[in-house]
Parts: C-alpha cells; structure tokens; sequence
C-alpha cells in the first residue's frame, strides 16, 4: 500500500491505483445491502446526502456538491473524496480507516464520535466545524487546511499533525493532544492553550504563543 510521512508520522493511504483493481461507476451511494464496495461516484449535486448504518469500501468520490448531509454510523475504508463539498455536514457514531479528503469543504460541519486511522486532510476548508468526541485510533494529518474558528472538544487527537494550517481563532477544548505536532503553523491567535500541554512546537512559535495567551487572557499591555 501506498504511504505518506509528514515528520515522524507515516499515514497508509487507500492505494485505489493498486493493479488490478477496477473501480465501478455507481448513480448512489445509498444501498440496500448498506455495502457499497469497488465504486467511484462522481460529478453528483444534492439537495441533501442521507446515509445511515452503511459501508464504504475501496473507492473515490469526486466532485460531490450537497446542500445539507447527514451521516450516521459510517465505516469508510480505503476511500478518497477529491473536491467534494459537504454542506452543513452533520457527521456521527462512525469509523474512518485509510481515508484522504482532497480539496474539500467541511464548512460549519458538526462533527461527533468518530474513530479516525490514517486520514488525511489536504488542502481543506474546514472553518467554523466543530469536532466533538473525535479519537484518533493512528495517524491523522491536517495539511495546508483552513481551520478557521473550529473547535475541538472532549476530543482525543494525541499525535496528530497540523502542517502549513490556517487556525485563526481555532479553538482546542479540553481534551488529549499529547505529541500533537504544530510545528509550522501561525500560533498566535489559536484558543485553549491551557488544554495543549505535552504539544510539539518550533522554538520560533514561543512568540505566537504568547501572544495567543495574552489575547486569552484579555491583558491589557500598557505604561500607565
């Protein structure tokens, strides 16, 4: 299978190029079965995108515009969304394995109780979307995404990594971020620094810090 490193952190990809493998063009993802395997969906705009209790194996999907979307109880395995937007995504009780979200939006989704393994985000706007109860079960990366005021919360993201990010105004609730990798990223108006305790930063981003707690904290800086 096909890897990925950002630092010290390897993420396995879906590997939907492997020989051999042959991809069927499908009009839904909603099945009968709740089993939707060797499939690539693409070109679709929906009012709303329904899924419940199903099962996304080995596939891509492409160019997916909704103006609403619900999932609940979702197994994604070795499955890439390529400019795909989600709109007022409502995200729950699922599990997310060797899964790549490439130029997507996510904007103001509302994310909660998701298990996540080698998931990669890249160059995705996820701003004003909440993750709630998230538990990183392996690798996951954040790359070149804009995260403007999102939240964290109740969420276990320990060892994930945040790389050449926008997080103006993001906000890390209480939760666990231990080893979680910031390195890269402009630090200074981030929210919640009390919750980021055992993270991994550059030298350089001390300033930024500081910066973000005297915000937080709502020091006024003056000689008088």
């Amino acid at each position: 299978m096909d890897t990925l490193a950002f630092g010290r952190v390897t993420l396995t990809l879906p590997g939907l190029d492997e020989p051999g493998l042959y991809l069927s063009n499908i009009q839904t993802l909603v099945s009968s079965r709740g089993v939707v395997q060797d499939f690539q969906y693409a070109d679709a705009q929906l009012r709303s995108l329904e899924l419940d209790n199903t099962r996304l194996i080995t596939g891509r999907i492409t160019h997916l515009r909704t103006a609403e979307s619900r999932l609940d109880e979702v197994r994604l395995n070795s499955v890439e969304f390529d400019s795909v937007d989600l709109g007022n995504a409502q995200w729950t009780n699922s599990k997310l394995s060797r899964v790549v979200f490439r130029n997507c939006k996510i904007m103001g989704g509302a994310l909660a109780g998701l298990t996540v393994e080698d998931v990669l985000f890249e160059n995705c706007k996820l701003d004003y979307s909440t993750f709630e109860k998230i538990r990183t079960a392996g690798p996951v990366v954040f790359s070149k995404c804009s995260l403007v005021e999102a939240g964290s919360h109740d969420s276990d993201l320990s060892g994930t990594v945040f790389s050449d990010c926008v997080l103006r105004l993001t906000e890390f609730g209480k939760g666990r971020y231990k080893e979680a990798d910031l390195r890269g990223n402009d630090l200074s108006s981030i929210r919640g620094l009390t919750n980021l305790t055992k993270v991994r930063i550059d030298p350089g981003q001390q300033a930024d810090l500081a910066q973000a707690l005297v915000a937080e904290l709502d020091i006024n800086l003056g000689d008088g």
